[in-house]
């Protein structure tokens, strides 16, 4: 059977996708591998984890790559188009760590320009996040970066979501505890944050981060801000770790 293998938020930590990835069974083929977005930012290597996402796995592996958008790629195109201080300037958005990484020679006085513009992406990288789709779907399930919405008693399929950028910034308590349809996995929220009595923590191991309830998977483990990346394995519901 084809497998699908999905990534949570990577936020700059090149260390901790090249771990992860080497712990990958080798993809063929057949296989897909989701990035869930979110690879700018916090951690110190923005542009090694742009380019290999957007070059070198593509090149390296035989499985279909699908990269998607996440909040913060979304967050720094409006940087870009219309501007953002909101965002690029408090220090827990982690942006001056993006901009150092992709303009290691800027002198500290100069870049609070290039972080109110967004000016500092290269051309092709900023075309690159225009293209990230907000979400994907197979057989196995549907991923997106941040999750669902409630409408009108029901849950929506992503393409019917009137806003997109939804999928991207959501965060609903009512989506993690209540969800059901098909299996949707996420990033975005980090799952230490997540209410326990919602999950299924692998009992035997009290330090495991990986979150399932009814429907929802969330596998966003604080990569780039002092946890780790983990990535899940569909169908078999296999987990693997950078840790």
């Amino acid at each position: 059977m084809d497998r699908t293998f999905i990534v949570g938020d990577i936020h700059g930590d090149i260390d901790a996708l090249e771990t992860l990835m080497s712990r990958l069974p080798e993809l063929d083929i057949g296989d897909t591998l989701v990035f869930l977005g979110d690879y700018l930012d916090r951690g110190p290597a923005s542009a090694e984890v742009v380019e290999a996402i957007r070059v070198r796995i593509p090149e390296q592996v035989d499985a279909k790559v699908v990269a998607l958008r996440g909040n913060h790629e979304d967050a720094w195109l409006q940087v870009i188009d219309e501007g953002w201080p909101g965002f690029v300037l408090p220090p827990n958005n982690g942006c001056r760590q993006c901009l150092r990484s992709f303009r290691p020679e800027i002198e500290p006085r100069e870049e609070n320009i290039l972080l109110l513009t967004g000016s500092f992406f290269p051309p092709d990288v900023v075309q690159w996040m225009r293209s990230l789709p907000y979400f994907y779907e197979d057989s196995q399930g549907i991923y997106v970066h941040a999750g669902l919405s409630r409408i009108d008693g029901r849950w929506p399929h992503p393409s019917e979501v009137e806003n997109p950028r939804e999928l991207l910034w959501v965060r609903s308590q009512d989506f993690f505890a209540n969800y059901d349809g098909k299996p949707i996995v996420v990033g975005h929220t980090v799952t230490r944050t997540l209410p326990p009595d919602l999950d299924k923590f692998t009992p035997e191991d009290p330090d495991d981060m990986f979150w399932a309830g009814k429907g929802a998977y969330a596998i966003d483990t604080g990569a780039g801000k002092g946890g780790f990346l983990t990535a899940l394995e569909l169908p078999a519901g296999n987990v693997y770790e950078s840790r």
